[in-house]
């Protein structure tokens, strides 16, 4: 699989904080994309998608180098053809773990996890 592009996600309880520490930090833009209902945004810097922040009401934020908290992460593929890529990914051991968009979908995203358990995102369409 060769994604178009790759994506850092981080979990957070306030995401618009949390981004806009990212945009800040790295002098880019926050973006809300109309289908995440304002719990998913990303940041771009030039024109380009760099971290992505999701919302996790929940969240802990990790106390590394103390694994008491261990760190919480994922990777999001972006991909032109998400069926192809699912299959390939289940292919090779992924395992599903929320369907969250159908495959025909212009845009959306579907989760997984890997072998070892953590998880990932195929995304497809226009995430900005």
């Amino acid at each position: 699989m060769r994604p178009r592009s790759r994506l850092v996600v981080f979990d957070a309880a306030d995401v618009a904080a949390q981004s806009r520490f990212w945009a800040d930090l790295l002098d880019g833009e926050v973006v809300v994309p109309s289908w995440s209902d304002g719990r998913w945004h990303s940041v771009h810097v030039d024109g380009e998608p760099v971290v992505g922040v999701q919302l996790a009401p929940d969240h802990v934020p990790p106390t590394w180098p103390d694994p008491a908290v261990r760190q919480q992460v994922h990777l999001d593929l972006e991909v032109d053809d998400p069926r192809a890529a699912e299959a390939e990914a289940l292919g090779k051991g992924a395992r599903l773990l929320l369907a969250a968009h159908d495959l025909d979908a212009a845009e959306g995203f579907r989760a997984y996890a890997d072998p070892a358990g953590h998880p990932f995102c195929l995304t497809w369409g226009e995430q900005a």
